[in-house]
């Protein structure tokens, strides 16, 4: 009784704070932020979105700054913003559209965030984890926290209390001072030479420039010089320029200055990101040709398999659907029939760990839905736009499509007669959710040893947890009964026999193990190209936004993992073996080797990253990515 009313005392508002965090940012004082991003090496910066938590941007320099205003929702004024029902438009559609509007002279909040070593993205670090100025009273400085996508993002904004009103320029000024000694001047050397980066004001922490004897002389650059552009009575780019290299020197006293220029631009406020988004890569010339080379081999495989079925097995099919089995049938089979006819009467047979194949095809059915809801869901509402907001995304998402998973593991297991229902239950719910906790319990731990802020906080775990507990592992329970009584009903078009039929040995490359590995080939050929892309997005500061293509390429994945599946398991049965459900899994499955090969590749060749601590969370990330994808392409071949 305790559990179902802390449950219902948790879950509405649980979900209401979710809701709030994801699709608002909401602060308990009715404040919400603005982001500004870096474009490319101009230093060019932009609005994010006030609906969603921003996602790290950047073309290769990283920048972020938040501007926080009073709002008002509808017709509850709070403040001067105001607030609009949008019902069409490229940004939002049948959603409250929070527009921050400003009046002359009113305070702006300037944050800081983050730092770390620019060829490490993860790597990050407190910004005032470098001896760096801090506020006028560091204890009362407020610190944000957004949504639940933005503190696994590793997120945590600071207020630089730096005084900037709106449209109210600055001439240079000193905000305060730093106090060189022996401690700080190897820290700031040390993050030049490593090209710390950090998320507040635009571009690297210093310089090493050559002195009068041809070494390598250390600077820190003293001066921000900001250029907000605004558009009536809302900020639309920012462009920063850093200057007055100082030399990091023991005792010096270095003066860190600011000044703040306004200008007005034409630019509207709803086409303030597309200073982000960089056509040229994303849509280059190779990236159509792959979509087209992908969908001449889905014509391919299709009219392979389709002339298997057509003009192989039609007519053996129906013959083998008889109820017939005297001796007389049975002596014609023998003297007549070769290959997969021969084991008709057993390749309905329950497969081995039934159990286990049952969790992972209803997982990947589950991720199929997932990646394909969150994928329209990116398209119809601009997710990239949102700071984590694809992360919040799918953790929502997820958790609230595990009765598919329920639903497709219990018909499975309820089909092929399995009786352990309460492991079958548990494990199709905890699977791939604990897979994913041991792989981020490995690397939370590296995180908390560097001191990182890629380490998720304690409550942010406990969220997770209540929301796998609260609203995945119930809906997962709850759709393995409803599956086990509504398609769990046997329906084999063939009777298994009951004695099992020896299999004979076979070529080597007729084997389950070479057809398991030769059947991820091309399914991976057909998103190899699509997977430069998605990482050079995650690694490398982009912004991913042509989810079309994505869209385009799943579909396509699944159609040639089927084709290739369908291929492979017919030369297995004709190969007479009738175990083929994990071969046909391992079979799809072995896309996601491939992947986390070239992902090898991808970091020794298209990558500075170094470190353990960067390599443990690139190669971590990319196991749970391709663990998610191996699982998700498994269960297209099932």
């Amino acid at each position: 009784m305790f559990v179902l009313s802390l449950s219902r005392s948790l879950l509405f508002p649980l979900l209401i704070s979710l809701f709030l965090s994801s699709a608002f940012a909401l602060e308990s004082d009715h404040k919400i932020a603005m982001v500004f991003r870096v474009l490319d090496l101009n230093w060019v910066f932009a609005c994010g979105y006030t609906l969603l938590p921003l996602q790290f941007l950047g073309l290769g320099l990283c920048l972020e700054f938040e501007i926080e205003t009073p709002l008002c929702i509808v017709s509850f004024e709070v403040g001067s913003g105001r607030a609009y029902k949008v019902i069409t438009g490229s940004v939002c559609k049948r959603m409250y559209f929070i527009l921050l509007q400003y009046q002359r002279d009113e305070p702006v909040t300037l944050w800081v965030n983050k730092l770390g070593p620019y060829n490490n993205p993860q790597e990050t670090y407190n910004y005032y984890s470098l001896p760096f100025c801090h506020p006028l009273s560091n204890a009362s400085a407020s610190h944000k926290w957004g949504g639940l996508g933005e503190v696994l993002g590793g997120n945590e904004l600071i207020d630089s209390q730096i005084d900037i009103k709106f449209q109210r320029n600055v001439d240079k000024t000193v905000f305060c001072q730093i106090d060189l000694n022996e401690a700080k001047v190897k820290q700031f050397k040390d993050a030049i030479e490593n090209n710390y980066w950090f998320e507040f004001f635009m571009g690297y922490v210093g310089d090493i420039r050559p002195d009068k004897n041809g070494e390598g002389k250390h600077l820190l650059y003293t001066h921000k010089n900001i250029i907000v552009k605004y558009n009536n009575d809302q900020i639309i780019h920012v462009n920063l320029t850093q200057d007055i290299p100082k030399p990091l020197e023991v005792g010096k006293h270095l003066d860190m200055t600011y000044s703040v220029k306004w200008d007005s631009t034409n630019v509207t406020f709803g086409h303030r990101f597309d200073v982000y988004l960089d056509h040229p890569f994303f849509e280059h010339q190779i990236h159509w040709f792959s979509i087209f080379n992908s969908f001449m081999m889905v014509i391919f495989l299709t009219g392979l398999v389709s002339m298997i079925l057509m003009r192989t097995l039609r007519n053996d099919y129906a013959k083998y659907a008889r109820e017939d089995d005297d001796l007389e049938s049975l002596e014609r089979d023998v003297s007549e029939e070769s290959g997969w006819k021969l084991v008709h009467g057993d390749v309905f047979r329950p497969p081995r760990n039934l159990v286990i194949l049952s969790a992972v095809v209803g997982t990947g059915a589950q991720l199929a839905l997932l990646v394909l809801l969150v994928v329209l869901l990116a398209i119809v509402g601009m997710l990239y736009v949102g700071r984590g907001a694809i992360v919040t995304t799918f953790i929502v998402c997820y958790a609230l499509t595990s009765f598919i998973s329920g639903y497709v593991s219990g018909g499975m297991y309820s089909r092929n007669g399995g009786k352990n229902w309460i492991k079958s239950m548990i494990l199709t719910a905890s699977l791939f959710p604990f897979m994913c906790f041991g792989i981020g319990f490995i690397l939370n731990t590296i995180a908390i040893f560097y001191g990182s802020l890629a380490a998720i906080p304690f409550g942010t775990i406990v969220i997770v947890f209540v929301i796998w507990a609260f609203i995945s592992f119930p809906l997962a329970l709850l759709g393995t009964v409803v599956g086990r009584n509504w398609s769990g009903a046997l329906n084999n078009p063939c009777r298994v026999k009951t004695i099992p039929r020896p299999i004979p040995e076979k070529k080597w490359y007729l084997t389950p193990s070479v057809v398991s590995l030769m059947g991820g080939l091309l399914p991976f050929g057909s998103i190899f190209i699509e997977m430069y892309f998605v990482f050079t997005s995650f690694w490398n500061y982009k912004v991913y936004y042509v989810y079309g293509f994505m869209l385009l390429v799943f579909l396509i994945l699944i159609i040639v993992t089927v084709c290739v599946t369908i291929v492979g398991t017919y030369f297995l049965l004709n190969a007479e073996n009738y175990h083929w459900q994990w071969t046909s899994f391992f079979s799809a499955a072995s896309t996601a080797v491939y992947v986390y090969l070239y992902s090898i590749y991808y970091y020794y060749m298209k990558t500075k990253m170094s470190g353990f601590f960067q390599t443990s969370f690139y190669f971590g990330y990319t196991l749970m990515f391709s663990l998610g994808l191996g699982i998700l392409c498994g269960k297209s071949s099932v």
